[in-house]
């Protein structure tokens, strides 16, 4: 049987810092290969991806996860080795401890422990990417696209992130708001400060635009959302002299929003609001946005409610069901299928010292196990519930 705490140690030895694989991927895939697991590896570009899976018949149930990990950070300000992966007083320490080593092992400990009892009346399957902590252009978003292309069924879907929020089980996630970022380049006309009337300071236009994204109230909030907002994350003017009428200003913001809205829209109001402020300017105003991904909401039904059920059974809480918090790759899975995202609690996630107590990797184990069991008594042959058939 596969042991949860060995399997996380292994992997957090792997140095996965993205987009490095450094051996990770090939250790998810020889533990699910000898649990008889048809494996893919899925490279796009540098990025290492696994797809995996244990029968061919629906329901088809996945879990996704990441191996690649964030920076250390400084080193030296660790306690222990960040890769090292040291059990010290019962607390496992390294980087991807908590996001999210932990939950791929503890996932297939507990697909381990289904494969044996004969609980898969269907199919398991893994979607593991090398690129959640970074661009997230070859990871997830590709390997759902390559998928749908070949009718690849799954039916549901549990992403592995780090939920909880205070004490484990707390929290599961049903849904995320959506991510937009604009850069604003201000390209006016340098001039010397003592003759503004030969320059065209951008400045100002910019700020003013920026003060009237800030000042609109996009929405009050939607159904299981809270409200979106706008931030400006950067303003720069790049100049260093005291006489001199700068010729470019730029900024940066961001948009979490909820399904009021989506990124198309924004980035209109965005450009329209731009355009608006360019008139009469004797210079342009240019918005380049990035739309990372669109809000979504997996409604509640048979699929949240078992789920919140294994979490009561093995950690004897009822969690909330949330869609707090920033993106992650349910976002791209939700093309396919519904998806909720249930682990480990967050609080040391990224930072130095990442650390998630042993007792709560198994106990993760624990409700991955009987989500696992519940979810084919609920949507198994015999529960008369009808799905695609595998291609």
């Amino acid at each position: 049987m596969i042991d949860a705490i060995e399997l996380t140690r292994e992997l957090i030895r792997r140095p996965s810092i993205t987009p490095a694989d450094a051996g990770a991927m090939e250790v998810v895939e020889q533990t699910l290969t000898g649990l008889g697991f048809a494996c893919r590896r899925m490279k796009f570009g540098e990025i290492e991806n696994l797809y995996a899976r244990y029968g061919t018949e629906s329901p088809n149930l996945c879990f996704a996860g990441h191996t690649d990990v964030v920076p250390v950070g400084d080193a030296s300000a660790w306690s222990r080795g960040a890769f090292d992966a040291q059990v010290v007083d019962g607390v496992l320490v390294g980087r991807g401890a908590v996001d999210m080593k932990s939950a791929i092992a503890a996932f297939a400990a507990a697909a381990d422990a289904a494969i044996a009892a004969g609980q898969i009346s269907g199919s398991l399957s893994f979607l593991i990417t090398g690129d959640e902590e970074g661009a997230a252009i070859e990871g997830t978003k590709m390997v759902v696209e390559a998928l749908d292309i070949e009718d690849e069924v799954i039916s549901h879907c549990v992403v592995g992130e780090p939920t909880s929020s205070e004490v484990f089980g707390d929290m599961i996630k049903v849904g995320r708001r959506g991510s937009i970022n604009a850069e604003i380049t201000v390209t006016g006309v340098q001039g010397h400060v003592a003759y503004p009337h030969r320059a065209a300071n951008p400045v100002p236009v910019l700020l003013r635009l920026l003060l009237r994204l800030q000042a609109r109230q996009l929405d009050e909030g939607y159904p299981e959302f809270q409200p979106s907002n706008l931030e400006i994350t950067q303003i720069d003017v790049p100049n260093t002299a005291t006489n001199v009428i700068p010729g470019t200003a730029r900024a940066r913001l961001n948009i979490r929003f909820n399904p009021n809205h989506t990124g198309a829209e924004l980035a209109r109001w965005i450009d329209a609001e731009a355009q608006a402020e360019a008139h009469g300017f004797q210079g342009t105003v240019a918005v380049v946005p990035q739309i990372s991904g669109e809000a979504f909401l997996t409604e509640p039904g048979p699929f949240t409610d078992l789920v919140a059920a294994a979490v009561h059974d093995a950690a004897g809480r009822s969690p909330e069901l949330s869609t707090s918090g920033g993106t992650s790759d349910a976002r791209f899975i939700r093309a396919l299928c519904p998806v909720v995202e249930l682990g480990l609690v967050g609080k040391t996630m990224h930072q130095v010292d990442e650390r998630a107590p042993v007792a709560e990797i198994l106990q993760l184990q624990a409700v991955y196990e009987r989500l696992i069991a519940r979810y084919f008594a609920t949507f198994g042959p015999e529960s008369g519930r009808n799905f695609p058939s595998p291609p």
